[in-house]
């Protein structure tokens, strides 16, 4: 992720949640640094919630915050992959038609 799909993230769980940007800030990029560096040094495939046990755990032990706290700001955070992932994967779906579309009835080269 880039520092500013980052940023977006803490913006949506900031304004979703009632805490305050810094602890926003520092919850969700510990997790996601994890997530990330987990994700490259690992080959075997996790179930999500496996793997949002394990970012959770490792995020309160690295923060000091508390589980309930971590928690909601993680599963926030992860509401908003799953909205830009949906929305990324309508667009290339809606690319693909638009390039199907334009395709058809072209001479062959």
């Amino acid at each position: 992720m880039t520092e500013q799909e980052i940023n977006r993230a803490i913006q949506y769980v900031t304004a979703s949640t009632s805490y305050g940007r810094e602890t926003v800030a520092g919850i969700v990029t510990t997790g996601l640094s994890e997530l990330a560096d987990f994700a490259t040094r690992s080959s075997k495939r996790f179930e999500r919630t496996v793997l949002l046990e394990y970012v959770s755990q490792w995020t309160m032990k690295k923060t000091g915050q508390p589980e309930p706290l971590v928690r909601e700001i993680l599963g926030c955070a992860g509401r908003w992959l799953d909205e830009v992932y949906e929305e990324l994967d309508r667009q290339k779906a809606e690319h693909q038609g638009e390039t199907s579309t334009d395709d058809e009835g072209a001479e062959p080269v």
